[in-house]
């Protein structure tokens, strides 16, 4: 379990680099794996590519959009030091045809159940709208693989502190009963949450 303050952070954690290397429409196209991973997955509109943007300090690095579901490849980044983080294609919003929905699914499947140097999984979860079945069934994946899965409440920046204080305390109570899963509060636009979230991203990659 973890908690969160509901102030912006500072940005003493250790920086996270990382540049582009690869965007992958299937498991062939990979690149060979090398050290660690880290995953990022989340519902089209939770703002999953804002995320990795703030948590890296680059605002080019993942591609935004304000029409979500712009990510539609496995999009992986090597990280200064060693590792990689890894964009997977959100679900949920994106205007897509059936056909491109269960072909991206089945992509994010592959790489997470194939994926050797996989050590952990971020799902960011847009706060006023947590633990839809998409995000459940991730949660769900991640128990029964025993893979470390820290969730950030994004958007926080959207509600009073007493209304996030409170989400976030009924969804510490949902993860209540497992050390694999983890749960803060976050804003990709105002930087809460960010120094706790990129300390629980270097403690992966050791």
């Amino acid at each position: 379990m973890t908690v969160d303050i509901n102030q912006p952070e500072k940005n003493r954690a250790k920086q996270i680099e990382a540049v582009f290397l690869i965007s992958a429409a299937s498991p062939g196209q990979y690149p060979a794996e090398n050290g660690y991973e880290i995953a990022f997955a989340g519902r089209s509109n939770a703002g999953k590519s804002s995320v990795l943007n703030r948590l890296t300090g680059n605002r080019q690095l993942a591609r935004t959009s304000k029409t979500p579901g712009r990510t539609q490849l496995i999009n992986f980044f090597d990280v200064t030091g060693g590792g990689r983080l890894v964009d997977l294609p959100g679900y949920g919003y994106a205007k897509a045809s059936q056909k491109q929905k269960l072909n991206w699914r089945k992509n994010n499947e592959h790489y997470l159940s194939q994926r050797d140097s996989l050590a952990g999984l971020i799902l960011v979860m847009d706060i006023r709208h947590p633990f839809q079945p998409y995000d459940l069934e991730m949660i769900d994946w991640a128990l029964d693989s025993r893979l470390p899965l820290h969730m950030l409440l994004n958007k926080c920046d959207k509600l009073k502190q007493g209304v996030r204080t409170n989400t976030l305390r009924e969804a510490t109570q949902k993860i209540s009963e497992t050390n694999l899963l983890t749960v803060q509060l976050f804003s990709a636009k105002s930087g809460i949450g960010l120094d706790q979230a990129r300390d629980q991203i270097n403690k992966w990659r050791t």
